[in-house]
């Protein structure tokens, strides 16, 4: 079954947003190291103490971008055609992140916003 594996939080000022989660929740927030653009990785804690779901910040590049849930699938090129098929949207192509997998975002039947993550290096 797919789950939601990772979160981004689209921000105008990234800085301010990484104090703010970071003073709200205890989040631990450091710099991704081979990103092509300024983008923090989000650590975040269970309740019962065990790690979380890992989630990102980065800077707001369209208006409209707030919140992005990232659903794992065993094959984003698979998913992406299902999207399509079911008459959902691929509003961000495939792309891939380094060291991670691929990436895909989409929106549902009814205009909402979610992500694909195919996970290749585990």
């Amino acid at each position: 079954m797919a789950s939601i594996i990772h979160f981004d939080i689209s921000a105008e000022d990234v800085l301010r947003a990484k104090s703010f989660y970071e003073n709200l929740f205890g989040w631990k927030i450091e710099k991704f190291p081979n990103g092509p653009t300024e983008y923090y990785l989000i650590e975040t804690l269970a309740k019962t103490g065990e790690k979380g779901i890992g989630g990102g910040i980065a800077k707001r590049e369209k208006s409209g971008q707030h919140i992005t849930n990232f659903i794992e699938v065993d094959s984003i090129d698979e998913a992406i055609a299902k999207v399509r098929e079911l008459g959902g949207e691929i509003v961000e192509p495939k792309s891939m992140i380094s060291n991670i997998g691929y990436i895909a975002g989409c929106k549902d039947t009814e205009g909402n916003s979610f992500g694909l993550m195919e996970v290749t290096e585990k």
